[in-house]
């Protein structure tokens, strides 16, 4: 897939200098106004070691395929800061791994200048200094360009060609609504969790395992079960193993599973206190969240496009939204504020936090169109009812696609369909473009009703 390659200007690298963290920033979104080089942040990190060994988690993860591994890439984190935290966000190389550091209140000592998401620059100068903290150093963090840095009229600019993939705007997209699905699932002590993830096979195992809750640990088998949480290729859990030292628990978080339940995503997030840093794993090690298709009902929805785009002048980088609030204040009913939120993190500009069950607020730097664009499967399904090839009747739908003609029935509240995707894979990775497309018809005919 084509990457969307920006090119970022970072008025110096990110160091580590004087016991002070300068994180370099670039073409990011701030809450007073657009700017090159936004600065949200400044101050100390209360837990410098642990803080250091999460943000290398998440730089790792950027850095790291874990299905068919190359070298490593040049992704830098996506980094925003709310009105009590910062988020630190990365997609790995594959796209199946998702990693979140969130310093929260009790991890900062210092002063939230403005609100906002940026790219930041994680190179391999600050990833060694990272490395060399020790014991009680303090580690004072600016989320910005440091001024010192300017050594010309024009500054001392470092140009970076920042790939940034079309698979990271989808991953995003699909991420937040995948995980708004999730309950947790089990709560494991440090010491616990330290045995468990020291049990786990090597990290080049991409095998399917299920963790089942057993006493005050897990217990990992072959086979789904009511309780359980998937654990798709364990090895993908090794970033979280250097945060471990910290950790005061560890929560795991998933959907509700039977006996004949697939490869499904999860989230293994390490609670520190000040610092919570989350893994979500794709349902396979070969799959990456850019192509579950969790997205599509809502990127094909038309009918919530005017609710989003409200909703989306009243978030306000709160660390959490309040849904009802939101309905309150937009004078329309929750679930439709749901909706319009999925819609939202369609654009990137929401993600959820499983571990407070709540959508948070971020905008990432993308075309916000790109997310529709690079869904072939919406983009099949527009042009079949562009061309008539959809007939509606009171069971479902007949779909003609080339010389093919399937039948999409309604079952159970969802659409089924005689094609070969659906059979494969009976709705796991979303809707299939037929499906798709006797949606946007019915859609179509309800508009035309009015």
């Amino acid at each position: 897939m084509t990457n969307a390659v920006q090119s970022l200007s970072y008025l110096a690298p990110s160091a580590l200098r004087d016991g002070g963290l300068q994180l370099q920033t670039a073409g990011g979104v701030a809450q007073r106004a657009a700017t090159a080089n936004p600065r949200f942040f400044t101050g100390f990190l209360t837990t410098p070691a642990a803080a250091s060994a999460g943000l290398l988690a998440v730089a790792e993860v950027a850095r790291t395929r874990y299905f068919q591994p190359l070298s490593p890439a040049s992704l830098d984190p996506v980094v925003t800061g709310s009105r009590d935290r910062l988020r630190f966000e990365s997609f790995s190389g594959c796209c199946g791994v998702y990693a979140r550091l969130d310093v929260l209140p009790a991890g900062l000592d210092g002063e939230i200048v403005d609100h906002g998401t940026t790219n930041v620059d994680v190179n391999t100068p600050l990833r060694q200094a990272l490395q060399r903290l020790v014991g009680a150093d303090p580690l004072h963090v600016s989320v910005g360009p440091d001024d010192l840095t300017v050594s010309t009229m024009d500054g001392a600019v470092v140009e970076k060609k920042v790939p940034l993939p079309a698979r990271w705007l989808r991953g995003f997209a699909e991420v937040q609504v995948i995980a708004s699905g999730f309950d947790p699932r089990a709560e494991l002590s440090a010491a616990d969790a330290t045995a468990f993830l020291r049990r786990l096979p090597a990290a080049n195992d991409r095998a399917v395992l299920w963790a089942v809750p057993a006493g005050r640990s897990l217990r990992l088998t072959s086979r789904p079960a009511p309780g359980a949480v998937c654990l798709p290729g364990p090895g993908r859990l090794a970033a979280l193993k250097p945060v471990l030292r910290f950790a005061k628990r560890l929560r795991v978080y998933g959907p509700a599973l039977t006996t004949a339940s697939g490869p499904v995503s999860s989230t293994w997030e390490l609670d520190t206190g000040e610092l919570r840093l989350s893994l979500t794993l794709s349902p396979q090690p070969s799959r990456g969240f850019s192509g579950e298709g969790a997205v599509l009902a809502a990127l094909a929805g038309d009918d919530v496009v005017d609710d989003a785009e409200l909703i989306s002048t009243l978030l306000a980088w709160d660390p959490t939204v309040d849904v009802d609030a939101l309905a309150e204040q937009a004078v329309m009913p929750a679930a439709r504020v749901r909706a319009a939120l999925t819609q939202l993190g369609t654009a990137g500009q929401v993600g959820f936090d499983v571990s407070e069950a709540a959508y948070f607020h971020r905008v990432l730097p993308y075309d916000a169109e790109r997310a529709e664009r690079h869904n072939p499967r919406l983009v099949g399904a527009r042009t079949l009812v562009e061309t008539g090839a959809v007939s509606l009747d009171p069971t479902g739908a007949t779909v003609r696609s080339g010389e093919e003609v399937y039948r999409v029935r309604a079952v159970d509240g969802g659409l089924h369909c005689t094609c070969a995707w659906w059979a494969k894979y009976r709705g796991g990775r979303g809707p299939c473009k037929h499906a798709l497309a006797t949606e946007l018809a019915r859609v179509g005919a309800v508009e035309v009703a009015r």
